[in-house]
């Protein structure tokens, strides 16, 4: 526990400055988070890649990860070119129709052509498409702002759901069958700690996130809820698989999708409620 908790420590010491200065390099519409979102994509879709072949017979892992990687290449050269977002969407369409396509040309034998159709498309959609909405915050007129309230609130989720877990969790754990250490105490924490990250930003940038303060916590509880499913999900990919961390890559988290699956699935929604509940931010 005491070397889980370092661990922990030493990713908040060294990853949180590391985010805050990327946040700040805002020149070319932060061109230097489209770099860092396309190599974590790179990484992610391998990783997710691995995970499906202890179920399934897979080929060409690097041209998945190459395709998964081109979606945020052409995000990165929008972030140069400024050309219309919806082109990122077009090659993503573009890669599916090729996994799909492909396996026409995949030989004689089509046993598992719908596990490689399937598994792909998902690599795509998680570690490509789903992502990308990350880098299209970037896009918004006050992007700083809206990324640190973003990032801040799932990385609190995350972090008081973990510290709720270990200091009240041990006697309400085991209702969720998908992560049986997921506690009770554990996902009121998350809460908590989303809930506050939003409360403290509206202080912060109250001109920016105008209105009620009941908008940012509405948006805070969403996304305490949107980042607890997308760990449970990733711990679902992971048991089916018979797998315990995606990775090694970061100490004390495991691999990449250990750290990003609460991003993946919370950038979506986070990207449609901002829109919605402050236009033209």
């Amino acid at each position: 526990m005491n070397g889980k908790i370092l661990s922990r420590l030493g990713v908040f010491f060294i990853g949180v400055p590391a985010i805050i200065a990327l946040i700040f390099l805002s020149q070319f519409n932060h061109l230097a988070i489209h770099i860092v979102v396309t190599i974590i994509s790179f990484l992610a879709s391998t990783e997710l890649f691995h995970i499906f072949s202890l179920n399934f017979n897979l080929k060409n892992k690097f041209l998945i990860a190459s395709l998964t990687c081109s979606i945020h290449l052409v995000m990165l050269f929008k972030a140069l070119f400024n050309f219309d977002i919806v082109y990122v969407d077009y090659v993503y369409i573009f890669t599916i129709l090729f996994v799909m396509g492909k396996e026409v040309f995949s030989g004689d034998n089509f046993a598992d052509s719908n596990a490689r159709i399937v598994s792909s498309v998902t690599i795509l959609t998680y570690a490509g498409f789903l992502w990308t909405f990350v880098s299209r915050l970037t896009f918004l007129a006050h992007s700083k702002e809206v990324l640190i309230l973003f990032l801040t609130m799932v990385f609190f989720c995350d972090s008081l759901a973990w510290f709720f877990g270990v200091l009240f969790g041990k006697n309400n754990k085991g209702f969720i069958k998908a992560s049986p250490n997921k506690s009770i105490a554990g996902f009121c924490g998350g809460f908590a700690g989303s809930v506050l990250s939003g409360v403290v930003c509206f202080l912060w940038k109250g001109d920016v996130f105008a209105g009620s303060i009941f908008k940012i916590i509405f948006l805070g509880l969403v996304i305490g809820l949107t980042s607890i499913i997308g760990d449970l999900v990733e711990s679902v990919l992971k048991r089916s698989s018979n797998c315990k961390d995606s990775g090694s890559l970061i100490p004390g988290r495991g691999g990449i999708l250990d750290s990003i699956d609460s991003i993946v699935f919370s950038a979506p929604v986070f990207y449609v409620l901002i829109n919605m509940l402050y236009p033209g931010i």
